[in-house]
């Protein structure tokens, strides 16, 4: 009898442990729902909040009044919405290099103004043109035709026809991930132009066609008559980043490249050409 009982006891004891495990175990399943739950409002606040900067840009863009107008040449704007605080940049695509259109020596100097060696950067530019012209003749400076490609292992060869889309940068050879991340905000398909305007253009493409970036953009905050810049019109395509920070201090990022216009969708005034969301570190 007392062994029995001791039996019982012993496994009245494993069930409480087993219950305890269970009931700690639903606990914790139900907190880290909880906590994905919070992560995903908290995401889905941000994004909308860096979406909002976005149209806010766009129609302070259209304000032609010197004091509420946004400048499209990559300047920081600070605006609040809810309690989200957002830092807002737009830059318009005319003050970008055109991949389809910019010759050898701009692209040389884009490449040596964003950091990559002068050797390096005549070969990438030939590599750039080569890629996009229809000829098999290699740039006089350097470049790559499809042997080129083929000698590096890779299995297609030079495009031969118009940049598409930019990320097929990363396709020309001798393009390394560093490169294009560099090259990549300083470069559009949206200009038609050969040089770009330099009313809009940032520091790399400034020093590119020769200018004084600092001086150029220091002349861009000197005021006018009304005591502010003049209010620029762009092209009617931009680069935006907008950048949202809640209160807990979850950021989010939305980069885009639209063109204004009435849209796709009914009701929308602007075109997509480009979006990308990405989170950022608190």
């Amino acid at each position: 009898m007392t062994r029995m009982r001791g039996a019982a006891l012993v496994l009245v004891l494993w069930l409480i442990v087993l219950a305890t495990a269970l009931i700690g175990s639903f606990a914790l399943s139900a907190r880290v729902e909880a906590l994905q739950g919070r992560v995903a409002i908290d995401g889905v606040g941000a994004y909308e909040s860096a979406r909002a900067g976005v149209e806010y840009a766009l129609l302070r863009l259209e304000d032609m009044d010197p004091r509420s107008h946004w400048q499209p040449d990559g300047r920081p704007y600070a605006w609040r919405f809810h309690d989200s605080a957002l830092e807002v940049r737009i830059v318009d695509e005319s003050g970008k290099v055109d991949l389809n259109l910019a010759d050898v020596q701009l692209l040389t100097q884009l490449c040596r103004a964003v950091g990559i060696a002068p050797e390096r950067a005549a070969q990438l530019a030939g590599a750039i043109v080569d890629w996009r012209d229809g000829d098999p003749l290699t740039q006089p400076g350097g470049g790559a035709e499809d042997p080129d490609y083929a000698a590096a292992g890779l299995p297609y060869g030079a495009k031969d026809a118009p940049f598409e889309s930019l990320g097929e940068l990363q396709q020309v050879l001798g393009v390394t991930p560093q490169d294009y991340e560099r090259l990549l905000p300083n470069v559009t398909l949206y200009s038609n132009l050969a040089q770009p305007e330099m009313r809009f253009a940032q520091a790399p493409v400034l020093a590119a066609m020769g200018m004084d970036a600092e001086l150029v953009q220091s002349q861009r905050l000197l005021p006018g008559v009304s005591g502010a810049p003049a209010a620029e019109r762009g092209s009617g395509t931009y680069s935006i980043e907008s950048r949202a920070r809640l209160a807990n201090g979850r950021v989010a990022v939305l980069r885009t490249v639209v063109r204004l216009g009435e849209g796709p969708v009914p009701g929308s005034m602007y075109t997509a050409l480009r979006w990308e969301e990405t989170w950022a570190p608190r």
